[in-house]
């Protein structure tokens, strides 16, 4: 088991960063076998809508709904921190909803939000996790404040996507990030 207190040594800091970078270029490229092999088991857990997409059909699912909403998915990294078992890495994320986002239709705004990521990994030193947290409602404002709402259109489009927002409101939490357990202070 590793301390808590001690980080791993640079050759392997330097591989997950590697890793972490491969994995956002790819995802970027859209090259989905290049971005899945970078885990030996994909798995991604949303801690704003508490979702979790778990194995290859699944994360595939995921990243085909994401790029159909948002084809131009893009990020910005902003910083890059090590950890005992984790490369956390702070974004911005950005993209043009051109597709359904869930059940909100397209409104056709950029949005910008800041995204951090936590890529954990193993005592193997596998990337088993990437766990990210955001704001929703960063990026809901910003798609509806980009709709125009001087006409009738703008306003059938708002409306539209307000049902959507209300819509995906309300799902039940994944449980499996509804357990968790406290770290062992008084151990490593």
């Amino acid at each position: 088991m590793r301390s808590r207190f001690t980080l791993p040594p640079e050759d392997v800091l330097r591989a997950r960063e590697k890793l972490v970078l491969d994995h956002f270029h790819d995802e970027v490229a859209q090259d989905w076998d290049a971005t899945l092999s970078t885990f030996p088991h994909p798995h991604y857990e949303l801690i704003a809508q508490m979702l979790v997409h778990d194995g290859d059909s699944d994360v595939r699912g995921y990243y085909h709904d994401t790029r159909v909403a948002f084809p131009d998915q893009d990020h910005e990294l902003i910083a890059f921190r090590h950890s005992v078992d984790a490369v956390i890495v702070e974004f911005w994320l950005l993209g043009t909803q051109k597709g359904y986002l869930g059940k909100i239709p397209p409104t056709g705004s950029r949005h910008r939000t800041r995204m951090t990521a936590y890529f954990i990994f193993d005592e193997n030193e596998n990337l088993v996790t990437e766990r990210i947290y955001f704001d929703q409602l960063t990026i809901v404002k910003q798609l509806l404040g980009g709709i125009d709402k001087r006409g009738p259109r703008g306003l059938l489009a708002l409306g539209r996507a307000v049902l959507g927002v209300l819509r995906t409101a309300g799902g039940q939490p994944d449980p499996r990030l509804m357990t968790t357990t406290p770290p062992d202070l008084d151990g490593n």
